[in-house]
């Protein structure tokens, strides 16, 4: 039995970069041996184990075919007879290709070393067709090392997996799993623009085909802020409520995201020509976007508004000073004024906007 480090921690050690999560393969064993080492059985399509005292993932030397289209259209075969050499064939970049022994030494069959240096993605070999989630982790890729390119023959290889319907198998949790993923990279932008260079954009987003990505907003916000609901906002901020709802129903966005974004997408402009002298348009800002009862989504919906338009004024000081002054109402006054129902519900505005005036005034 022999154990390597492979993937994206050998990549990862390579590059200098600190490294999370590792996981290893091995080799020239069975499923009985890794049990009687006390191992646990996790995988379902294949052997995959988790050590007894570190929990990482050590999976079986492996081979796959494919079966059907799909990422799940796959047959494996693992069994000691399986090399590293057959296990790295089957990864999808020459710069995930690669294995780390024991002693140090590094494995590099398929010239990882070398596209690291070139800062290319590189595919290990027509297999690489075979999947199209290879499609989203090369976009994802690009997104969290900017300077690199992707390899025209690889670039090939996604334009025909597109052209052959194979892009159109992906599920909906998987196209969010790697957007959401690059959405906390360097440059999520480049996410998008490596889609679009393979035509596999305008199958999965065909709402962006429809206006120009804002490619430089995107990397502005990225920037400023490592919240990656504001990031996805931002980068919606130019479609339609519509685009943006359907979009966030084709690929399940968590709610909490795509509540964020269709604000930003409703009420920005509302946001921006508000002025912010006029305690009446900022109490019904506030209202517009929920403020009074989600208080804690106003600074997120505040920033996305900011960095989505960031030629314009920021008004953040002085609308959460509004909401600050609305909410020192005490409506256990009002209550006990015998205000009940609609007239309750008016005077507390006409008391909240009071407030507001006065706060204005004070600055």
């Amino acid at each position: 039995m022999q154990i390597y480090l492979v993937g994206g921690a050998v990549r990862d050690e390579l590059l200098g970069k600190s490294v999370d999560e590792r996981d290893w393969v091995v080799v020239g064993a069975t499923p009985s041996d890794m049990l009687k080492q006390h191992f646990q059985p996790v995988g379902k399509d294949f052997p995959v184990f988790l050590h007894p005292a570190t929990h990482e993932e050590y999976a079986l030397a492996r081979t796959e075919r494919k079966t059907a289209q799909g990422y799940k259209g796959f047959q494996f075969y693992a069994d000691k007879d399986v090399t590293l050499e057959e296990d790295l064939q089957r990864r999808d970049l020459t710069i995930n290709a690669m294995a780390k022994s024991n002693d140090g030494k590094i494995i590099d069959p398929y010239h990882g070393q070398a596209d690291l240096k070139a800062r290319l993605f590189r595919h290990v070999s027509s297999a690489f067709s075979e999947d199209p989630v290879r499609i989203l982790r090369v976009a994802r890729f690009a997104a969290m090392l900017p300077d690199f390119t992707v390899h025209p023959e690889t670039n090939v290889l996604m334009k025909q997996m597109v052209t052959s319907g194979e892009v159109n198998a992906l599920v909906a949790e998987r196209v969010w799993k790697e957007w959401s993923r690059a959405l906390q990279a360097k440059a999520p932008a480049r996410f998008f623009e490596v889609l679009a260079a393979c035509n596999a954009l305008a199958v999965l987003f065909p709402e962006w085909c429809e206006h120009e990505l804002p490619s430089d907003i995107i990397q502005h916000a990225t920037q400023k802020t490592n919240d990656p609901m504001i990031r996805f906002s931002v980068a919606v901020s130019r479609l339609s409520k519509a685009a943006v709802q359907a979009m966030s129903k084709r690929y399940r966005v968590p709610t909490e995201f795509s509540a964020l974004a269709l604000m930003t997408v409703n009420y920005a402009k509302d946001y921006h020509v508000c002025d912010q002298n006029d305690a009446q348009q900022l109490w019904e800002l506030l209202k517009k976007v929920d403020a009074f009862r989600r208080p804690e989504r106003l600074s997120q919906w505040i920033i996305a508004c900011d960095l989505a338009y960031p030629k314009n004024l920021s008004k953040e000081k002085t609308l959460l000073q509004a909401l600050a002054a609305a909410k020192s109402v005490d409506t256990k006054l009002l209550l006990e004024k015998n205000y009940q129902g609609k007239a309750f519900a008016d005077k507390l505005k006409e008391t909240q906007i009071q407030m507001i005036k006065t706060n204005l005034s004070a600055r």
